[in-house]
């Protein structure tokens, strides 16, 4: 089967798509202000770490809507002194939405339910400023020991590490009733990641996408009810199928006091569709955005921003 063929009728020029997803993806690295930051500020902090890469003969290019998120043209940016030393962690360019729609305040408690191996959970930690309560959640025990070196490495200390099922998790063991923001990076087929990984598509099948789909369903409400009235709920996949996506919105819509609400980003997306496949979605999933490869020259990504009831 030609699983990208599947979304020819949703993407604007279809022959473009297929190009980008053919090319390598471009090597991007996060500037982490934990450490590159301080006593610096942000500005200051983006301009040591590109010196940084200069030195080692490594151009690195602020993306245009994220100055913190940089290209660089070498195929080993772990091997580079801004790596080792903590000043950047190896990060696909669109991979780094999720926390700026989250946008967490310094002080705040906020849960990443799925957050091995530790990417978007290191970035939420350099946006809290290395304060207040994150909790760092996945249900692979063996993917967690990733997420403890990166945090390690990034000078993050704001952390608790959970090894639970996200659809059951328990907030027990936290002096917390509810928390302020969510994340919810979730497993899914992977497919947008195509460029990075050329094979991603060979074992893919319909079945698996309805399985994690069901999976989810499961992770995303929990967050919402995890999250207190008035909060701030983000969900997110790396890939294009409208089953993993607007169909998971649309099943949480339908049974959790939440709204899709629209966000500004400075990518180029598309809004969520409203029909698949002969299925109907909620309307408010329009609020969400798509991210094609061919749009940024990125990987394939989808990401919604959702606000719990009052």
């Amino acid at each position: 089967m030609d699983v990208l063929a599947r979304y020819e009728s949703l993407v604007d020029d279809y022959e473009a798509f297929l190009a980008a997803c053919e090319r390598p993806l471009p090597q991007a690295v996060r500037v982490n202000g934990i450490k590159a930051s301080r006593p610096a500020d942000e500005e200051d902090a983006v301009e040591r770490v590109r010196e940084a890469f200069a030195d080692e003969g490594v151009e690195a290019t602020p993306a245009d809507w994220n100055p913190r998120v940089l290209r660089v043209d070498t195929d080993e940016p772990g091997n580079t002194w801004p790596y080792v030393h903590g000043w950047v962690h190896g990060q696909e360019e669109v991979s780094a939405l999720p926390p700026v729609v989250l946008d967490p305040q310094p002080g705040e408690a906020v849960w990443d339910a799925a957050a091995a191996p530790g990417s978007k959970t290191t970035q939420v930690a350099d946006l809290l400023d290395d304060r207040g309560l994150l909790v760092a959640n996945d249900s692979n025990l063996g993917r967690l020991s990733a997420l403890r070196s990166n945090a390690e490495r990034l000078g993050v200390t704001n952390v608790a590490v959970t090894n639970q099922d996200a659809r059951n998790f328990s907030l027990n063991p936290f002096e917390v009733d509810a928390f302020d923001r969510a994340l919810v990076d979730a497993p899914c087929s992977c497919e947008g990641t195509i460029r990075k990984n050329p094979t991603v598509l060979d074992d893919w099948t319909q079945g698996h996408v309805e399985s994690v789909a069901g999976i989810q369903k499961g992770i995303l409400r929990r967050a919402v009810q995890a999250t207190t009235p008035g909060g701030v709920v983000v969900y997110a996949t790396c890939t294009f199928a409208p089953e993993e996506n607007e169909a998971v919105l649309d099943h949480v819509l339908d049974r959790e006091d939440c709204n899709v609400v629209d966000y500004e980003v400075g990518l180029e997306t598309s809004p969520g569709i409203t029909e698949w496949d002969g299925e109907q979605f909620d309307e408010r999933v329009r609020e969400a955005k798509r991210v094609y490869p061919h749009q940024n020259d990125t990987g394939g990504f989808f990401c919604a921003k959702l606000e719990v009831g009052e």
